[in-house]
C-alpha cells in the first residue's frame, strides 16, 4: 500500500508512539508485507527468526521489537508490539466504508457487462467490458476486474487474509487493506474464495481458469493461462507461474513458487517450490514417475517381509 502523500519517519513514529533510528525527515512512502516490499516501504518484524530477512529486504523502514544496528540507508521504528502498530498504521491510512446499496455508486462497470440479480459490488470496484457476473457473487471494495471476465454464482472476491497472531487472550487479526485483481479473460467457478492482499494485491493473470470451490490466499499471484481444478487450496504469498495445471484437491503451502507449465496431479500436497515443465504427484509432492515407483515399492514390502520370515 502506497500512502496518498509521502510521510516522514518522525510523523509515522508519532502515529504509533514509538522511538526511531534515522533522520526526522527520512521518507516513508508506504507499507507492505515482506514478500512484496519496495524501496520506501515500511515492513514489520516481531520474531528473531526473521530479523535478518526483514533488515536486508527491499524495505527501507523496519518496524521491529528490538534495538538493533540499523543497516546503511535504512531507518528503524522501535516498537513493543510491531504487529499491533502495523495494524494501527493500516487503520490510520484506510477506513472501512459502509455500503448503502447492493451495487455501490462509486463502482465503475464497463460496457456490455451483465450483472445478474443479487450480486454485491462494493465501493471503488472497477469492472471492465463484456463481463458476466452471476447471481450471489460478492465483490468487496477496491477489487479490479478486467474485460471478458466470467464469475460464477456464490464466489467471493476480496475477503480478508487468514493471518492471525496468537496472544494469551486469543487470536489477534492482521488487518487487510489490499485488493483482488483479475486480468482479462479470467473465469472463476462457483463458490470460490479469493482473499485480498494484506497490503498489496492478490492477482490472477490473463486467461486463467478456476473450477468451482477453489481457495486463493492473500497476496498470491497466479500467472497467465493456468487451469486450477475443484477443491484446490492455495495459501498466501504463493507464486504460480504461467500455464500451470493444478488438478483437484491440491494443497499448496504459503510462500512457495510453482514454475511455468508444471502439472500437479490431484490430491497432492505442495510444501516446497517446484521447477516448471514437470509433472508432480503425492504428499509430500515429488515428480510423478518417481512417486509412482515409490508406491509400487511400498506394495512389495509385505511380500518381502513374508519371504524373510520363511
Amino acid at each position: 500500500m502506497k500512502f496518498p502523500t509521502p510521510y516522514t519517519l518522525k510523523q509515522i513514529a508519532t502515529i504509533i508512539g514509538s522511538k526511531y533510528v534515522g533522520s526526522d525527515d527520512f521518507p516513508v512512502l508506504g507499507m507492505n508485507e515482506i514478500h512484496v516490499v519496495q524501496p520506501g516501504d515500511l515492513v514489520f518484524v516481531d520474531h528473531p527468526k526473521y530479523y535478518d530477512k526483514a533488515l536486508n529486504c527491499k524495505a527501507t523502514i523496519v518496524l521491529i521489537n528490538k534495538e538493533v544496528e540499523c543497516p546503511e540507508g535504512k531507518a528503524l521504528l522501535i516498537s513493543e508490539d510491531p504487529f499491533r502498530d502495523f495494524n494501527v498504521l493500516t487503520q490510520f491510512f484506510t477506513t472501512f466504508e459502509k455500503s448503502q446499496s447492493s451495487i455501490s455508486p462509486s463502482a465503475k462497470i464497463g460496457k456490455d457487462t451483465i450483472v445478474q440479480p443479487n450480486v454485491f459490488i462494493g465501493n471503488n470496484v472497477k469492472i471492465g467490458k463484456g463481463c458476466l457476473i452471476h447471481s450471489n457473487v460478492s465483490i468487496y471494495d477496491n477489487c479490479v476486474i478486467g474485460d471478458n471476465v466470467i464469475i460464477h454464482a456464490g464466489t467471493v472476491l476480496g475477503s480478508d487474509a487468514f493471518y492471525y497472531k496468537k496472544r494469551p487472550e486469543g487470536l489477534d487479526k492482521l488487518i487487510s487493506c489490499g485488493r483482488v485483481v483479475l486480468e482479462d479473460d479470467v473465469e472463476i467457478g462457483a463458490l470460490c474464495s479469493i482473499d485480498k492482499g494484506v497490503t498489496g494485491d492478490t492477482t490472477i493473470r490473463k486467461g486463467t481458469k478456476l473450477d468451482n470451490q477453489v481457495q486463493v490466499g492473500h497476496d498470491t499471484t497466479i500467472g497467465e493461462r493456468c487451469q486450477i481444478a475443484s477443491q484446490t487450496g492455495i495459501a498466501g504469498c504463493v507464486i504460480i507461474e504461467d500455464e500451470v495445471t493444478l488438478w483437484g484437491q491440491v494443497g499448496i503451502n504459503s510462500a512457495v513458487t510453482i514454475g511455468k507449465r508444471a502439472v500437479i496431479m490431484g490430491q497432492s500436497g505442495v510444501s516446497k517450490s517446484l521447477a516448471g515443465g514437470k509433472n508432480y504427484f503425492g504428499t509430500p509432492v515429488d515428480e510423478s514417475r518417481e512417486k509412482l515407483k515409490q508406491l509400487v515399492h511400498l506394495k512389495q514390502i509385505p511380500d518381502i517381509l513374508k519371504k524373510l520370515d520363511e
